[in-house]
């Protein structure tokens, strides 16, 4: 039987964990794997997808997500993961608001019951094990605000979607999404060493934003540490500093800064000059 990518991505998007094995196999037959070195493939992806994510609490030892001894993760990797499938794969990620998924004459349900109760409610997904609990990772966006939410350990559906309901309304109500810098606005303009400029502008390279509390951001701090010294040739996108911000002494997070412009490199006596000059620095 022949299934397509498209067909085979929707059935896995609106699955229980324990349908992705037969999901898995299905995968396996299409690429022509043995299943067992298939899986074992997309673990090792998986993990190192993880990584790249900032995922550090989070190990995979299967596909399924069934319970193993070496399979686990937290609320906040979860979180990262579900921010990343949406901001990466916005094609991918609209199958999440389906309320049912028919195929082959059988009909199945969304399990996430928000996207009934609350129209701003998108995705992402449900799942139960009996060491995990009733699970749900959700999504909703409020005008240009997006949220996520992540409730494991719940003992039932019921709870799992109210406690989701709340932590969702809880953040709208409470908490600020403030814009810091726009793309591709210079925040500062850094030393360059034995480079046709002296100074490059550095900046972001997408819309910095940052969640506070409500009525907190004019107690914002944001502080650059360069990475020193910059060294031309530089070209831009290339990360040069870092930049890390706070909120009253707490530290938010650190984000990269990058140049925005190409820097090339000097002519050979400012290099021997910068040279001499880095030396007794």
């Amino acid at each position: 039987m022949k299934i397509s990518k498209a067909s085979l991505m929707e059935s896995i998007s609106l699955k229980l964990p324990e349908d992705l094995l037969e999901a898995s196999d299905r995968c396996a037959r299409a690429l022509g794997i043995p299943r067992a070195e298939y899986i074992r493939r997309a673990v090792e992806r998986m993990n190192r997808e993880a990584r790249r994510l900032g995922m550090k609490n989070t190990n995979f030892a299967n596909a399924t997500g069934l319970p193993d001894p070496g399979h686990y993760s937290t609320a906040g990797d979860l979180a990262l993961l579900a921010a990343a499938l949406i901001s990466d794969y916005p094609e991918h990620y609209k199958l999440y608001s389906e309320r049912e998924y028919r195929y082959n004459d059988i009909t199945q349900q969304n399990r996430n019951r928000l996207l009934w109760l609350d129209p701003n409610v998108d995705g992402v997904k449900t799942g139960h094990t009996e060491s995990a609990g009733y699970c749900l990772i959700a999504s909703a966006k409020r005008g240009a605000r997006r949220l996520v939410s992540v409730v494991v350990g719940s003992p039932s559906e019921r709870l799992r979607a109210r406690e989701s309901q709340k932590l969702l309304n809880f953040g709208f109500q409470s908490y600020d999404g403030v814009r810091l810098f726009q793309k591709g606005q210079a925040i500062s303009k850094l030393k360059v060493w034995k480079g046709s400029e002296r100074e490059l502008k550095a900046g972001v390279a997408a819309d910095l934003y940052v969640t506070v509390p409500r009525g907190a951001a004019d107690r914002l701090q944001a502080k650059l540490f360069s990475r020193q010294p910059l060294v031309a040739p530089l070209a831009a996108g290339e990360r040069v500093a870092t930049l890390r911000v706070s909120l009253e002494g707490e530290p938010l997070g650190e984000y990269p800064v990058v140049a925005l412009e190409n820097v090339a490199m000097a002519g050979i006596f400012r290099r021997i000059w910068d040279g001499v000059t880095l030396w007794f620095n």
